[in-house]
């Protein structure tokens, strides 16, 4: 019963993680594969550094190639993260016949379907759940559970940063700055938040997921992005009277051979399925025609979770070696790309807008609105105690884009309009 031997590219938080695991499972591991499962190398920067898991040092190197050309190592697990370096270490891993596992979402993202062109001219197998939302097999899901559907709809909450900031802005009344200071202080954010906060994180996952989910090659520049940065107390505050709870979520629609894919703060109607997922939490929720509504949910970061959804992928990479089917499980995109235009895009609309409080402003704004076809679905309107403003709060119903685009041009230069103080996509219901 020959060993499967493993090299390890990192040990950080969730190298770590998959060190733990495969030590503490290992007789679950030998009876889902039939064999020991043995880490024979690590590559680390320090071999020196204290860590939360006992390795021995005899194990750690700083030098990759012990790993990426040991003909004793059947598969390379790479948790180091990075771009440039990683790619070409995951290259020449595949180039020498070994199989890999990644959780690397920037990567995959990227470069992923070069990856995967390598992986199937060599025979080898390249699996990433961990890469998107953690410890949830939401990958898994869309490749084997869902292969015989076609899916129409994903949204997703697929970065815990910015739903931890966004559940405890809206439970506590709290600012942006404020949570988001305590989430790094908690581990939580990094200390350049940029990634999360802006959306960046969430498009590469959506990247991943679209493709998947859609048999179609969306590369990350194809998903328009914007982050919660700019979001206030005041306007969560605004949608909980409208019935809104305010998520960044990631959305990625199919309507015939069309396909729309986005990353913004969004409010849902309370009783959608992804309203309720708080704090660090994820959810990916997908709607297939012959299933319907579908939801995966769970922790979507850290060492464990995160360390689960690779060694079960390492596992897979081991049941196929055994049945010698190795390197047949990518599938190449089946649909070429089609991208929605902005008049293809339909949405409600979240809007609130500074006027002068004077007779006839509404009446404009109105006229505006009805220019374009676009009428509204709730309506408030209070008065701001300072400069003689008013607050219009607008939600509306079902817009296409290069409307809603228009209108908010035709509103900046109305004068007067002295501020759109914010806009968001609203989401009452599933399909």
């Amino acid at each position: 019963m020959k060993a499967i031997t493993i090299g390890l590219l990192g040990l950080g938080t969730v190298g770590c993680g998959v060190v733990k695991i495969i030590k503490k499972n290992q007789d679950k591991l030998i009876h889902q594969v039939g064999c020991p499962v043995v880490i024979k190398k690590v590559l680390v920067k320090d071999i020196h550094k204290n860590r939360p898991v006992e390795v021995d040092t005899k194990l750690l190197t700083s030098n990759a190639d012990e790993i990426l050309f040991d003909d004793e190592i059947d598969v390379v697990i790479e948790v180091m993260g990075g771009l440039q370096d990683t790619k070409d270490y995951l290259i020449t891993a595949l180039r020498q016949g070994k199989h890999v596992v990644t959780a690397n979402k920037d990567l995959m993202a990227l470069h992923g379907s070069e990856l995967l062109t390598v992986a199937s001219e060599y025979g080898c197998d390249l699996f990433y759940e961990a890469s998107v939302a953690g410890g949830i097999p939401i990958l898994r899901g869309l490749v084997d559970g869902l292969a015989s559907d076609r899916i129409k709809q994903l949204m997703g909450i697929v970065n815990g940063t910015t739903n931890y900031i966004l559940t405890k802005m809206s439970e506590e009344g709290r600012t942006y700055e404020e949570v988001l200071k305590e989430a790094q202080e908690l581990g939580f954010a990094e200390a350049d938040p940029t990634s999360d906060v802006e959306g960046l994180d969430a498009a590469r996952k959506m990247t991943i997921l679209a493709t998947l989910g859609f048999s179609m090659h969306i590369d990350l520049e194809d998903v328009q992005v914007s982050g919660i940065s700019k979001v206030t107390d005041e306007d969560l505050s605004y949608g909980k009277q409208l019935g809104y709870t305010m998520k960044l979520i990631g959305y990625a629609h199919r309507e015939g051979e069309k396909v729309e894919v986005s990353v913004a703060p969004t409010f849902l109607s309370n009783n959608h399925p992804l309203a309720s997922v708080q704090n660090e939490y994820n959810a990916v929720y997908v709607y297939g025609e012959a299933v319907g509504e579908t939801m995966f949910y769970g922790p979507g970061a850290g060492s464990l979770p995160t360390a689960t959804a690779i060694v079960s992928d390492l596992v897979a990479v081991i049941k196929n070696l055994r049945l010698g089917v190795n390197g047949r499980s990518a599938v190449t995109p089946q649909y070429p790309k089609q991208l929605k235009d902005n008049d293809e895009k339909y949405s409600k609309y979240f809007l609130r807008i500074h006027v002068q409080d004077e007779v006839g402003v509404f009446a404009d704004i109105t006229t505006i609105f009805a220019k374009y076809g676009v009428s509204f679905e709730k309506i408030l309107q209070l008065p701001v105690k300072k400069n003689e403003t008013s607050e219009i709060v607008l939600v509306t119903h079902k817009a296409s884009l290069s409307n809603y685009d228009k209108i908010l041009v035709e509103l900046n230069d109305l004068h007067a309009v002295k501020e759109i103080k914010s806009a968001y996509r609203v989401v009452r219901k599933t399909l």
